[in-house]
This record gives structure tokens, sequence and C-alpha cells, in this order.
């Protein structure tokens, strides 16, 4: 609920905003355009999941989403990564998102791109919109609405649980604040990255990236978009009232692996597009190796097999990776995995391994620092398991409570 308190500090924010705003217009654009990504969703294909193609044709999706660090001016960037045909944008528009399918009033923005209001993707390729003006407070809801006039053929996504798509009937409706909605979706489509800019006042702004796995994506967490870790991480450093601080970018994928493709590209292939290519980038959270470990056992696929040294040799290119880039990189150790019961996930090699790659992370000095999330969601007289009270009841994904441990496991001047 808004008190008369909280209004009263919304409105001095934005008109402080609003002040650094005006303060900026008086310097060069190369001195005030100052971007850094708020959101993400890394590109993934249906192929790759075993599931049928998805396609568009004379609809509008409207994608609700959480950004983390707020801004006086927005761009977005789509994409076109698994596309096979050119993606034909008819409109987009950006507004606040109130509720349902609805934006709030008087909100709404065109998104151009090039100064024209469509654009055409070709396949393989991404677009990045123009800059609007608006102000944004930190994690503020964002509604971001995308006319497809043809056929998209399959469309590029993002798997999620995280903010409810709206599907419409026939037609372009991303102007409107309320629109006809024919279904709704838990994935995102065509949308990558939303960047936000700030004004030179509020000094340098970076961004976080997380690169990890379902439970980096949020899996079984509540299904609001703000109770994924890297949600909770956002939480403690971007004040909803205060200034900018960090951006947080979510390049999880569900089921995703450093070293094979499954559910989506492998991190290590990712790891330019998902990371590099970020604006604004500064940190990298590595989060990967539960899935390499288990997969093979569990689906019965020996010859993707690892061993704990094969992980650590692709832990150990993303750290060259990172630097070459003058990038700090944080290593996350893999959490507990011996309370879930599908067979062949909790054995006693995979086990052994999972204590391997996390002895090396937390002992070789190898990351710019280690993050233990093992530690802070472990059963306290069981190592192998999650503690109940963090645990979803696959005994592998944390609940919102284990996410928000995790979350405050990360000390906060890694970031300074």
């Amino acid at each position: 609920m808004i008190t008369a308190k909280n209004t009263f500090k919304l409105l001095l924010i934005l008109l402080f905003i609003s002040s650094a705003s005006s303060f900026a217009t008086d310097l060069s654009r190369q001195q005030r355009d100052s971007w850094v990504a708020t959101w993400g969703a890394p590109p993934e294909t249906a192929a790759l999941r075993g599931q049928p193609a998805r396609s568009f044709e004379n609809q509008t999706i409207r994608q609700i989403i959480h950004i983390s660090v707020g801004g006086t001016r927005v761009r977005v960037r789509l994409s076109n990564e698994f596309g096979t045909q050119p993606l034909r944008v008819g409109a987009a528009h950006l507004g606040l998102y109130a509720s349902g399918a609805a934006i709030v009033p008087g909100s709404d923005r065109t998104l151009k791109f090039g100064g024209q209001a469509s654009v055409t993707i070709p396949t393989g390729a991404v677009a990045l919109s123009d800059a609007i003006d608006l102000a944004l407070l930190s994690r503020s809801d964002l509604a971001i609405s995308l006319y497809l006039p043809v056929n998209t053929g399959p469309a590029t996504y993002h798997d999620s649980n995280s903010q409810t798509a709206y599907i419409s009937t026939a037609g372009d409706f991303t102007g409107a604040t309320t629109m006809p909605v024919a279904e709704t979706n838990l994935s995102h489509f065509f949308l990558s990255v939303v960047e936000v800019s700030i004004p030179p006042v509020f000094g340098k702004v970076g961004a976080v990236i997380t690169l990890g796995d379902s439970i980096t994506e949020g899996f079984r967490s509540t299904d609001d978009a703000n109770h994924r870790w890297p949600d909770f991480l956002s939480a403690r450093i971007n004040p909803r009232y205060g200034r900018p601080q960090l951006g947080v970018v979510n390049q999880g994928i569900g089921c995703g692996r450093l070293l094979y493709d499954f559910c989506g590209p492998n991190g290590s292939a990712r790891f330019d597009r998902d990371v590099l290519a970020v604006t604004g980038k500064a940190y990298v959270i590595s989060a990967l190796g539960l899935v390499d470990i288990i997969y093979s056992t569990a689906f019965g696929v020996p010859a993707e097999t690892v061993t704990a040294n094969d992980i650590i040799q692709g832990l150990k290119q993303l750290i060259e990776r990172s630097h070459a880039q003058g990038l700090l990189i944080y290593g996350a150790t893999i959490t507990p995995f011996g309370a879930n019961s599908f067979p062949g996930v909790f054995t006693p090699d995979n086990e052994a391994k999972r204590q391997t790659v996390n002895t090396w992370i937390r002992t070789s000095g190898a990351f710019d620092a280690v993050i233990d999330f093992d530690a802070a969601v472990r059963d306290p007289n069981d190592h192998t398991r999650l503690w109940a009270i963090y645990s979803s009841d696959d005994g592998i994904h944390p609940n919102d409570a284990g996410y928000d441990a995790m979350a405050n496991s990360i000390n906060l001047s890694l970031f300074d």
C-alpha cells in the first residue's frame, strides 16, 4: 500500500530526477548518456527444450518486467537470435505497469528504432531502440508491448516463471491502456535487455551480471519476479526512493549447463552475448556447474559425463574472459541436491564432484571473491541436503526464504 509518507518520498525523488535530467540537458550528449542494463532475459530456442516452436501473427504481446536500477531515460533491446526469418515489429510501446494487462494512464511511450516506429530485425540479429525520456524509480515494473503484424516464424524467447506476458486477440494494441487478452504466458518473447540512462550527478553506475541455471533464473520462487536471489540482491542494493546504485541483470537459464547445451545454449557459448555484450557490465557472478554434474546420470547420457576438473577448467575460462574485459568475477559455490528423489540426481560420485568443485572455488583464489551459496542454504546437520526451511518440494531448488538467504550471504562491499 502506498502511504502518504511514501507518496511524498516519491514526489521528492521524481523532482530530484527531473532536476538531474534538466541539469543533464546542459551537458553534451556524450557526457549525459551513461547507460547501464537494468534487466535481462537470455534468448533461448524451443528446439533445445524439445518444445514446439511458438509463432505470432497480427498480435500484440504485452510483457511485464521488474527492473533493478532506475534512471531518467530508457531503451530496449529486441532479439531475433534464433529466428529462421527476418522479424517484423510493426509497433513497440513502453509504459509503467499497473495491473493485469493494463499500464498506468498517461505513461505510454512509443519506442522508435532509428527514428522509425517499426523495425525489421535480420535473422540472428538484435535491434536497439532509440532512447525515450521516462523517469523510473529503482525496482519498478514496466510493460513493454510489441505488435507483430506478419507471421514471425519460430519465436526467440526466454522460458521463465517470473512474470506474466499478455497475448492479445488480433490487432495492434501497443498504445492502449488496457488491451483484449486471448491468452497469457510465462515466457518472454523477443525481449532480451532493458537499459536506463543515469545522469552524471548520480556518479558512475555499473551492473552485476548473474550467470547461472534454474536456481539463478528463480525456479520454484513465488511467481511475481521479486523472489529470485538476484531480485533479493537488487532490493538490498537499490533503495526504491534513493539514488541508483547498481544494475542487477539476471542471465540465468533454467537447467542451463556450463559445458553442454541443455534447454539453452551452454554458459561458455553464451558468455559473450549474455555477459560481455551487456551495457555497463562491471561484475559477474558465476553460478554454474550443478546441472553439468547431474545431467548424465539423471538423464542417462554417459557421453556427456563431466569430471570435476572439466567444470573447473570451464570456470577458469570464464575467469580469463572476464579479466580480459576488465571485469571482476565472483564464484558461487554449488548448492546441495541430496534431498532430490529423482533417480540418478544424487549419487556418491555426483556429490564428490560437487565437493571437489566447491573446494576449488573456495580455496584456489582464482575468482576475485567467493560467494558461498552452499554454506548459506545447506542443512547444518547434513551438508548434502538443502536445509528444509530453505528448500522447495523438489529438494534441489530453494524456496523464497532460501533465495533470500542466498542474496543475504553476498557481501555488498564486493560492489564498492
